[in-house]
């Protein structure tokens, strides 16, 4: 299969793609648009081709649950676990397979093929980890998944919360999540953090923490994660997820942990239409945004993706697997408008979120790796933006996984 009059970014004109089997075979430049003249061959129209985009940041086991048995009313983070905890009761394995595979199909039709979910395993069943193991396997051909054993309900203010972590991870969870700001005391906290990071190097897993997702200014569990990462030397194969506390931080405070935070070299993860949703609950006016300092981090020269977080579920009741409204909401969320963000707003939903989860050579769009690949409906990352755009054809493997035909106008006369 070839791909013909595709733009790339970051590179000057038109381009052929030739893929031979599942690999990118030659990325060639054209001197003018061509005519297609294979059965094989997909005409881009001169709009971007790029890789995958990856959603780095939701919770599969937890979707389509929204007002099951009750809804959030208060629209907080605290109700929202509440409200889950609910719900984790009525969990069976094929119930968490069905919704999975229901909101996998949303993810694949807006052209994500790389996914980390985290999955709760405060729950002496597994049931919903057993579950998404199975859901992992048996949807390869659609995504890779990266499973996270995260424990909702803490790992040391949850009873057996060390041994459900440490058994989660030897049925095969790839990633060591954690929660610190939710354990009982700030010891606990740290200790979680000693413990989930201890686990990860015995293991040889990635780290994905839930940190800091608070209004607390007082939460700082973000300088013992960053601190413990440069410490081992473990920063690339960790994530901070969230860290909305540093929206409450003053500036004095975050001068000294930035320069912590680089030379740690951790990920980042913002969600931002789930914390603006979730956060400053408990302000008057005026109202806090609830969100990290995403432009301030990315500026600082470190790496910062965009997710979902959920879909449907306690804690936000919205959501349809389109992570490009995610992207839009967040650049206006956070401030990043301006003429040099919008040139490269693509990055915070393909390359930086590959960066987090250490895919490597497994993906980009690079001769010899794998033809995994999007042609989106415009020409370039402002456009896209600008123009709501959307993803037209999904490519896996060297083979089509999903077309959409843009929406038609038809005018008439006065």
């Amino acid at each position: 299969m070839n791909i013909i009059n595709a733009r790339l970014r970051g590179k000057p004109g038109l381009h052929r793609i030739e893929m031979e089997g599942s690999r990118i075979s030659a990325i060639v430049a054209q001197a003018q648009p061509m005519q297609a003249s294979l059965p094989a061959e997909l005409d881009a129209g001169q709009n971007l081709v790029t890789a995958p985009f990856v959603e780095p940041h939701i919770h599969l086991d937890a979707t389509l649950t929204a007002g099951e048995p009750n809804w959030n009313m208060s629209g907080t983070l605290f109700e929202g676990i509440e409200r889950w905890a609910e719900r984790k009761a009525l969990v069976t394995h094929q119930d968490t397979k069905s919704r999975a595979r229901k909101t996998i199909d949303m993810l694949v039709d807006n052209g994500i093929q790389h996914v980390r979910t985290h999955v709760d395993v405060t729950d002496p069943s597994f049931a919903a980890l057993r579950a998404m193991l199975e859901v992992r396997d048996e949807s390869r051909h659609l995504i890779d998944l990266q499973i996270v054993a995260f424990p909702q309900e803490g790992i040391e203010s949850f009873k057996n919360g060390r041994a459900l972590m440490t058994e989660a991870v030897a049925m095969g969870a790839d990633v060591v999540g954690g929660i610190p700001h939710f354990e009982n005391t700030r010891e606990q906290g740290v200790t979680s953090v000693k413990f989930l990071m201890d686990l990860a190097e015995r293991t040889g897993c990635l780290v994905d923490v839930h940190c800091d997702e608070t209004d607390d200014a007082q939460s700082r569990f973000l300088e013992v994660l960053a601190e413990e990462a440069r410490v081992r030397e473990m920063g690339e194969r960790v994530t901070a997820s969230h860290t909305v506390a540093m929206g409450s931080y003053d500036n004095a405070y975050c001068y000294k942990l930035f320069r912590l935070l680089k030379q740690s070299r951790i990920n980042f993860v913002s969600c931002p239409t789930e914390s603006i949703h979730l956060q400053g609950r408990f302000d008057g006016y005026p109202k806090r945004r609830g969100l990290t300092r995403v432009a301030e981090i990315d500026r600082a020269g470190m790496n910062i993706c965009f997710g979902q977080d959920s879909i449907v579920d306690p804690w936000y009741p919205l959501g349809n697997g389109n992570i490009l409204r995610i992207l839009e909401a967040g650049l206006h969320i956070c401030h990043m408008l301006g003429y040099e963000d919008l040139q490269r707003a693509l990055d915070l939903i393909t390359d930086n979120s590959a960066r987090t989860l250490q895919l490597g050579d497994r993906y980009g769009l690079e001769v010899g790796r794998p033809a995994n690949l999007l042609i989106l409906s415009a020409a370039d990352d402002y456009e896209m933006i600008r123009s709501q755009g959307q993803v037209l054809t999904s490519i896996r493997d060297g083979k089509l996984l999903m077309q959409r035909s843009p929406a038609q106008v038809t005018r008439f006369p006065a």
